[in-house]
């Protein structure tokens, strides 16, 4: 059985709060980035006992996709947001990151909708 497709902040701590993903291409295709917004993510929740977050890690089968470029938002001194951004420089680089895109948005009922 293959394991589930899974984004961490703390690593070995899958977070639970789906988040909206908008992404960017150049106009040769050569490199693109994602941002990942997550509103009231699960990890404000067990940060506390399970340590800081320490990066963006987005799991499936191929490995991890791993990113330090994580920034907390804050709304009357609470956090209420976490933003993620991963950046592509390569087509190989798009493609490996639209897989895993494809196993994480079927194992957790996400569509695509272009803007």
């Amino acid at each position: 059985m293959m394991a589930k497709p899974s984004i961490q902040f703390i690593q070995g701590t899958d977070e639970q709060t789906i988040p909206d993903v908008r992404l960017t291409k150049s106009r040769d295709g050569t490199n693109g980035v994602a941002i990942f917004s997550f509103e009231q993510p699960s990890v404000f929740d067990s940060s506390a006992e399970l340590g800081d977050i320490t990066g963006f890690y987005m799991i499936d089968e191929e490995g991890t996709l791993q990113s330090v470029d994580v920034s907390a938002k804050f709304v009357n001194g609470k956090p209420a947001r976490i933003e993620a951004k991963y950046v592509m420089r390569t087509p190989r680089d798009w493609d490996r990151f639209m897989r895993f895109m494809e196993r994480y948005s079927q194992a957790n009922g996400l569509q695509f909708v272009k803007n």
